[in-house]
């Protein structure tokens, strides 16, 4: 049976559904995340200080990757919503306990100091992966 240019395009609006949806769900979670940490990593970055890029890029690598996961596994599109939702409380969660566990981890990576930044980025983006994981029912 050959496929149409128009058959291979019919999942077009989906597709451009979900995706100006996650680039909403990005941006939320961008502006939460940022909200959360008590320095402000887009002015320190603007400053030229490195370790909070790090820290941040790791938290955005670990929402995208169960985004992706559930975009691709969910059951509609609220379902996908839902599931952004918990990447997002995950993310978030990871932060806030890092940020107990490592007394002067804000001030150093408001400080530029990149040893506790990439440990926010590996444990942003291991959780990440980890969530990402468990979204393949």
């Amino acid at each position: 049976m050959e496929i149409t240019i128009l058959e291979s395009y019919s999942g077009l609006a989906a597709f451009f559904g979900y995706f100006i949806a996650s680039v909403v769900l990005l941006v939320l979670f961008c502006a939460i995340y940022l909200r959360v940490t008590p320095y402000p990593e887009l002015g320190l970055v603007k400053e030229g200080k490195t370790a909070p890029a790090v820290s941040f890029g790791g938290a955005v690598i670990g929402f995208v990757l169960p985004l992706a996961s559930a975009i691709s596994h969910s059951v509609s599109f609220l379902d996908m919503v839902l599931w952004a939702g918990v990447a997002l409380l995950v993310q978030v969660l990871v932060f806030l306990v890092l940020r107990a566990l490592f007394s002067g981890l804000v001030g150093d990576i408001a400080a530029d100091r990149m040893g506790p930044a990439i440990v926010v980025a590996v444990f942003s983006t291991a959780a990440g992966i980890l969530n990402a994981a468990c979204m393949t029912w």
